[in-house]
């Protein structure tokens, strides 16, 4: 079986791409690689792909957050404590602008890490992260 190349590909269902794009832009300085139409746009920090897919307008009407996430979180990695701090700090200040919300402040962890967690506009939580062994790899372009 051959090995893969990692999770680097996330797909989410958003009300308001606008709104959405906004904030991914502003807190995760996600870059638009493609803008197919009006209604997705897809991402990248240079090693991964985001894209945010409107929820149709013949949905919005209808559609009802689940009560409860199935999704727990999906992470976000930094080079350091610091750098998540940094964020930290960034979400509180611009947080009511763009629609987010601190769910749990930062936190050293027993294995080393070191996080908090933070959602976007649709509730999805994400989870900035700073992993000893995940950290300090790096990811190059082949050829």
């Amino acid at each position: 079986m051959p090995t893969h190349r990692g999770l680097r590909h996330l797909a989410l269902r958003v009300t308001d791409l606008a709104r959405s794009r906004a904030f991914y832009e502003r807190f995760l300085g996600m870059k638009v690689v493609w803008e197919p139409d009006p209604e997705n746009v897809y991402f990248s920090s240079g090693s991964d792909n985001l894209a945010l897919h409107q929820i149709a307008r013949s949905e919005l009407a209808q559609y009802q957050p689940p009560r409860g996430q199935l999704l727990d979180h999906f992470g976000v990695i930094f080079q350091s404590p610091a750098q998540v701090d940094e964020l930290f700090r960034d979400v509180e200040k611009d947080a009511v602008q763009y629609g987010a919300t601190i769910a749990k402040p930062p936190k050293q962890h027993r294995d080393g890490s070191y996080s908090f967690y933070f959602t976007d506009p649709d509730g999805n939580v994400i989870q900035a992260l700073y992993e000893p062994t995940i950290s300090p790899l790096t990811f190059e372009r082949e050829g």
